[in-house]
């Protein structure tokens, strides 16, 4: 079974001459073949299509050079280069440049899936000649195609449960589920990492990871981390971007406009999927044994919510927001000029907003996120 993915539609949108479309994101959620499965159903005629892969040494050789001449004689008289897997070729954002500049009518499509390497290498070369797009595990927005409604409330345990990467989704038995993500986290998760900063043991990384496991919807202090880990906070903060860069944890800060009584300082951390999050801890209970669910359920919602966002070009800015009296909303988005409370609860229940939401923000929205309401708050 093949999952339509939402990000073809933006591809087809943004590839255009003199940009390069840039698709970021984690390993063995679907970059390779999403690039396929766009140019099988793509205008491209195939005999003007160039593609080539980033661990490809004699491809290297070429897109490493900063010759324009080898560079030209590399593309020919093809009109779409593809790159998979891009963050192996060094210096690649000057490269593509060069070919940018020198050969006008080139359409150039890359891959990578360690974005702080990619992203040095590409970000200031290619400023003002880039779009970027990011695919992450199957969003429910992409699923809804293939779903009935029944269906898809019938599977929400186990995307609670073993998250959403394509694989996981195809899967129809929970314990090959399991050993794939356990796989995923033992060989998969911190590789970009270790090949490309050179940090030596992923056993420091997984164990920040499993105390952010437990700490999803609360602040998290660095310091506390750092104590925990035996490291310093500065160390915990670099770890902690380096996992965000590798698309394996994401973080929101504090909303505020009354900074006396509002915090902004500390951040929270999500995981981008339930499966990876409970890999890590080694807990893949049913809902009903587990004391966790109310963090996996804000945790699930809030990021397909930040997929629907990102696949739908809604620009929103994501937060929490708590005063220091402990008044709190689980998400602010704050959007066009306008502002939005969301709470997410697992029960069905209206609520209503805080006091202090209210007294602050006269003019914004509120409501509850639950399982009866939340599809059309995700799709």
């Amino acid at each position: 079974m093949y999952i339509p993915r939402k990000q073809i539609d933006n591809i087809q949108r943004l590839l255009q001459p003199g940009k390069v479309l840039v698709i970021y994101g984690a390993r063995r959620v679907g970059k390779t073949t999403l690039l396929r499965k766009f140019l099988e159903n793509s205008r491209w005629d195939q005999n003007k299509l160039l593609m080539v892969y980033g661990d490809d040494i004699v491809s290297r050789e070429y897109l490493e050079s900063q010759s324009i001449q080898k560079l030209q004689d590399f593309v020919g008289n093809h009109s779409l280069l593809v790159i998979d897997e891009a963050q192996y070729i060094k210096n690649v954002g000057l490269n593509l440049k060069l070919l940018i500049d020198h050969i006008p009518d080139l359409c150039i499509l890359v891959t990578g899936s360690s974005s702080f390497d990619l992203a040095n290498d590409i970000g200031e070369p290619l400023t003002g000649r880039k779009y970027v797009l990011r695919l992450y595990p199957v969003a429910q927005l992409e699923l809804a195609h293939k779903e009935k409604v029944h269906e898809t409330r019938a599977n929400l345990e186990t995307r609670l449960i073993y998250g959403s990467y394509p694989e996981v989704v195809m899967m129809r038995d929970n314990k090959l589920r399991e050993q794939y993500l356990q796989e995923l986290v033992r060989d998969y998760l911190f590789k970009d990492i270790l090949e490309l900063v050179g940090i030596r043991h992923s056993n420091k990384l997984l164990r920040l990871l499993q105390l952010l496991a437990f700490q999803i919807g609360k602040e998290v202090s660095l310091n506390e981390l750092g104590t925990h880990l035996g490291m310093s906070k500065n160390t915990v903060d670099k770890y902690l971007d380096l996992l965000e860069k590798v698309f394996v944890i994401y973080r929101r800060t504090g909303f505020s406009r009354n900074p006396r009584k509002e915090i902004t300082k500390n951040h929270r951390f999500y995981f981008y999927d339930t499966g990876v999050r409970n890999a890590c801890i080694q807990n893949f209970n049913p809902i009903q044994l587990r004391n966790d669910k109310g963090m996996l359920w804000e945790n699930y919602v809030l990021t397909e919510r930040l997929k629907r966002n990102d696949y739908l070009n809604h620009h929103a800015s994501f937060y929490f927001w708590r005063t220091y009296d402990r008044n709190e909303i689980d998400l602010v988005e704050e959007a066009g000029g306008k502002l939005n409370g969301y709470e997410i609860k697992w029960q069905k229940g209206k609520g209503k907003a805080p006091k202090k939401w209210q007294m602050f923000y006269p003019n914004a929205e509120y409501s509850v996120v639950h399982t009866e309401n939340y599809m059309n708050f995700i799709s």
